[in-house]
């Protein structure tokens, strides 16, 4: 589903030039549940950006659903982006002004569904995230955990092949961050392949394999400890 190959990002001003990826390649299945660790500044944000086609890298290849992308336009960025691909932030990123239903169904209007079928898939994303009974309400009138699972539902109504999810615990409480978590391993379970940018070992521990970086460079690439030990038992 997705291929990296020697993928290297710079950044550079008339003074500086900073390298935020050197040489990354690897691979990623369809169904598979990837998190990528590492201290700030190791180039996690830099690597999300560009697996969520939102950057271009400076130089390697980079395959999306078999299809080489890494010199595309923004536009056709943008086109590949809004049919296949969710978003999940740790700041929600939710419209203050618009209301539950309204944020869900927004990436929906954007991609030119009907009205009807648009009510009907925001009812059932509504209803399998539980949070059908604050669909009128606005986000400053939900917890942290209620806005992160309307931020899921908005990732998940168009039904993309992938999920970015970005820190998507880090505002949230133990509580709230556990029931995130258990979202988008549910999510996974069901097809969705999902790549989580973390600074959390346990929210680490829902993935199947973890990506560590430093300095902009792959330095272990191992399953985890929870996967692991999940399917030992299941082999048992």
């Amino acid at each position: 589903m997705i291929k990296a190959v020697d993928l290297t990002k710079v950044f550079r001003t008339e003074e500086v030039e900073t390298t935020a990826l050197n040489s990354v390649s690897f691979g990623i299945k369809e169904g598979e549940f990837v998190a990528i660790m590492g201290p700030s500044g190791c180039g996690k944000s830099t690597l999300l950006n560009i697996l969520g086609l939102l950057d271009n890298p400076s130089g390697g290849e980079y395959f999306f659903l078999d299809q080489e992308v890494s010199g595309h336009s923004e536009k056709q960025r943008a086109n590949l982006r809004k049919r296949n691909i969710g978003f999940v932030f740790q700041n929600f990123n939710l419209i203050d002004e618009l209301s539950v239903f309204e944020n869900v169904e927004l990436p929906l209007i954007y991609l030119g569904y009907s009205a009807s079928e648009r009510k009907k898939r925001v009812e059932e994303v509504l209803e399998q995230m539980q949070i059908m009974h604050r669909r009128n309400h606005f986000p400053l009138q939900l917890s942290g955990g209620q806005q992160q699972r309307v931020a899921v539902c908005r990732a998940v109504v168009a039904k993309p092949h992938i999920i970015l999810a970005d820190e998507p615990t880090g505002n949230l409480d133990s509580a709230h961050g556990d029931e995130v978590m258990q979202l988008l391993e549910s999510l996974n379970k069901n097809g969705t392949t999902i790549i989580m940018v973390t600074h959390s070992q346990r929210d680490a521990s829902f993935a199947q394999r973890i990506i560590r970086l430093f300095d902009g460079q792959i330095v272990t690439e191992d399953k985890s400890t929870e996967f692991v030990l999940t399917t030992a038992t299941a082999e048992q």
